[in-house]
């Protein structure tokens, strides 16, 4: 009977690792670029090279400008971007405090990708151009009031006490080498560095992943999205947004294939827009379960993480809600 259960418990096991191996190891690899990429930065002098295309950023936030380069980085990859800023946090360049601010900076380089990888290519065709470029040009808004918000809180609150401008010190604990003898050896340094916080967080990540995952496929998290009907209601949205909401949480292609048709029939355009804004809002309980929060736990550890997630989330709210608003009112 025991062979049994261990067989049976075994199958179940199966289809999980399937979906979770792929995901832990694409996110170890862009981790493993970011980190690698931070410590070539710094080996390589490039941060002086590039410190003054992010400094407007940098510098009124109270930031170091290797904090510039993983802000430049996130435009191309949001993950190696944070492997940076955690490469920063666990040399002591960064506290807590000051990796919050990074990492709220951050929001509008992480959504700049997402504009010719999918809401050019893909979601302004399905919108057409009225519609796709007021939804972009919304999220777009957004996310920069995010990150001015982020300036904003490190020229308030962050001050010398909490970024150490000299700090060396490579996340495994060891020195670095301030006078490389060359090219190969700053790399086999940089490469010798990552090597530690992969084995940290590959490890976490690969826990994270499969018991969310489990948890998924033993429960429907589509409940969460009946929460659209009072939040249609409260904002005064046609009845027809209520069922699009729900699609649009739940999968963002499908959202905009749903209410396509029924601009100028069910919605103006801007109630089209604050429509699948409201669908951003409340899929967030999803896909902060889903998704943020075991890629946040990997990079950071559940702690710190925790902080990141509440932060995020409530910063996107409070700026999706305002842009609902502003849409209705206009």
């Amino acid at each position: 009977m025991f062979s049994v259960a261990v067989g049976l418990q075994s199958n179940a096991l199966v289809p999980v690792l399937a979906d979770v191996a792929p995901r832990v190891a694409r996110i170890a690899v862009l981790i493993a670029c970011g980190v690698f990429l931070a410590n070539l930065a710094v080996g390589f002098g490039v941060v002086e090279r590039v410190a003054g295309l992010s400094r407007f950023l940098t510098d009124p936030a109270n930031l170091p400008d290797e904090v510039g380069t993983a802000i430049l980085t996130t435009a191309a990859s949001t993950t190696a971007g944070y492997g940076m800023l955690a490469e920063f946090r666990e040399s002591g360049m960064l506290d807590d405090r000051a990796t919050l601010v990074a990492v709220t900076i951050n929001t509008f380089f992480g959504f700049v990708q997402h504009i010719f990888t999918f809401y050019v290519p893909v979601l302004i065709p399905i919108l057409g151009f009225e519609v796709g470029v007021l939804y972009v040009g919304s999220r777009a808004l957004v996310a920069l009031g995010i990150t001015l918000t982020g300036v904003a809180a490190g020229a308030l609150l962050l001050s010398p006490a909490n970024v150490d401008r000299s700090a060396t010190v490579a996340a495994d604990g060891g020195a670095r080498d301030d006078d490389p003898d060359g090219p190969r050896e700053v790399v086999t340094h940089a490469w010798h560095r990552t090597l530690p916080k992969l084995r940290r967080i590959v490890p976490r990540l690969a826990v994270v992943y499969t018991l969310v995952v489990a948890l998924t496929r033993t429960y429907d998290l589509t409940a969460l999205t009946d929460v659209a009907d009072p939040l249609a209601t409260v904002v005064g949205l046609p009845g027809a947004s209520i069922p699009v909401i729900a699609v649009f949480a739940l999968d963002t292609t499908a959202g905009a294939a749903t209410i396509a048709p029924l601009v100028g029939v069910e919605f103006t355009p801007r109630q089209a827009v604050a429509t699948m804004l409201l669908g951003g809002i409340v899929s967030f309980a999803v896909s902060t379960f889903k998704r943020s929060i075991p890629f946040q736990y990997g990079i950071w550890g559940p702690a710190f993480g925790s902080k990141v997630v509440a932060v995020n989330t409530a910063l996107k709210i409070v700026f999706i809600g305002v842009a609902v608003a502003v849409l209705l009112a206009v």
